[in-house]
């Protein structure tokens, strides 16, 4: 028969931060939520962890990632770079050291405020606005439809022959 021992302190029980705290500070977000709330998935973020250093979440003694408001808006930056306007990591990192996280951050506030979120845009593209012009692309953007465009002109020469 073992025993406890008479020393040993009783283990605290693990609570998860309160979604709003008494004094009303921020609420804290698991990165499952924050995944769903970004579109992405969790593991997305944990590798976006590793690239971007101003990601850095809250974590719980049992390390767990909590996510408050302004990282969310950082995580938001993030997609809005690498998915929307097609920077690669590299690029993305570059753009945000010379034009400022936090100007980025509110930019990105201000077109939240003005677009509507992804999934409540209309998925027929006859009704989507009309394509922005070349001036309003980034380089990146820019780049992969000239290499598209290439492409189908290479294409085009050999069908038509």
């Amino acid at each position: 028969m073992t025993r406890a021992h008479p020393t040993a302190k009783p283990k605290k029980p693990r609570t998860a931060p309160k979604a709003v705290a008494a004094d009303g500070a921020e609420r804290q977000i698991k990165i499952g939520e924050a995944a769903r709330l970004i579109g992405v998935e969790s593991y997305v973020l944990r590798f976006w962890e590793t690239q971007f250093p101003f990601l850095r979440p809250r974590h719980s003694r049992s390390k767990h990632r909590y996510y408050d408001e302004k990282s969310l808006d950082s995580l938001r930056l993030v997609r809005r770079l690498l998915h929307s306007e097609g920077y690669t990591i590299a690029g993305a990192k570059k753009h945000i050291r010379e034009s400022g996280l936090d100007r980025l951050r509110e930019a990105n506030d201000d077109s939240k405020a003005v677009a509507a979120p992804e999934h409540d845009r209309p998925k027929d593209h006859r009704e989507s606005a009309p394509a922005p012009s070349r001036s309003q692309l980034s380089r990146s953007t820019q780049n992969q439809l000239m290499a598209i465009r290439d492409e189908l002109k290479s294409l085009h020469k050999l069908l038509t022959g």
